[in-house]
């Protein structure tokens, strides 16, 4: 198994753990999913808390069990996002901001996906953002999927609350292909294009991908966090994607 090579504050990995074998074997065949993930990449994105919460004896447990350098970056639920579309959630945001506190010092930021039909509304945005970043100490990130998230009224309020906004693709609008940092924090999340969750990414998209992230990384003086999670997992591109493009980030560094 080749060495972890990592670029100083660049965080690099999958939605989810799952890794062939076949890919990645490990340093030794007993290792849990989690532990043997950790050995290639160091991050990962929780995805499924989005379905449900983990117990804290499993968060901790994923703590105890990672390097000291990891993240885990987590993704709001669903019934947060989706069900309740942000309004009337301030018991189950500060629930669930107070179980993420068992991640310790490995808690990356936290991920808002919205649903593809939920417009800007500047009053239930602004409750909202208001009560998550309140709620925790961690860097939050907003993945919109509505083109009206990428106007200057929605942009402005994000950058008064801290909150970063993840670069997509497939992007729903040409701005959604960019992220917007905040707090020295960039968010890159690539579903697989053209077919998402499934398609996966040349060797050609992922190098120009690694240099907007090194870019990203010196626009903060070295001193940005930069994230990267590749979600197209249906077919397991994924983690092939994201072992390609970390050797383009060590190559163009």
């Amino acid at each position: 198994m080749p060495p972890q090579q990592n670029i100083r504050n660049v965080y690099v990995g999958t939605s989810g753990w799952s890794l062939s074998r076949e890919l990645a074997p490990g340093s030794s065949p007993g290792l849990s999913g989690l532990v043997r993930y950790a050995e290639y990449f160091n991050a990962v994105e929780v995805n499924s808390t989005f379905y449900r919460r983990p117990r804290a004896a499993t968060i901790e447990r994923w703590r105890e069990t990672t390097p000291s350098g990891f993240r885990f970056a987590v993704k709001l639920p669903k019934s947060i996002t989706h069900e309740a579309r942000l309004v009337g959630v301030a018991e189950e945001v500060r629930e669930f901001c107070k179980l993420c506190e068992g991640f310790g010092e490995k808690l990356g930021p936290l991920l808002v996906q919205l649903p593809p039909s939920l417009d800007f509304d500047a009053g239930v945005a602004a409750a909202f953002l208001e009560l998550l970043v309140r709620a925790t100490q961690a860097g939050v990130v907003l993945e919109p999927r509505h083109p009206s998230w990428f106007e200057e009224a929605a942009e402005r309020l994000l950058v008064d609350y801290g909150v970063a906004r993840a670069a997509a693709d497939p992007a729903c609008c040409p701005a959604a292909a960019a992220p917007l940092h905040t707090r020295d924090t960039h968010y890159f999340r690539w579903h697989g294009s053209p077919r998402t969750y499934f398609s996966a990414y040349q060797p050609e998209a992922l190098a120009h991908l690694a240099n907007a992230m090194l870019r990203a990384r010196i626009s903060g003086g070295g001193r940005a966090l930069v994230y990267c999670f590749l979600d197209n997992t249906a077919l397991g591109a994924a983690s092939v994607n994201a072992l390609t493009l970390k050797a383009q980030l060590v190559m163009a560094r």
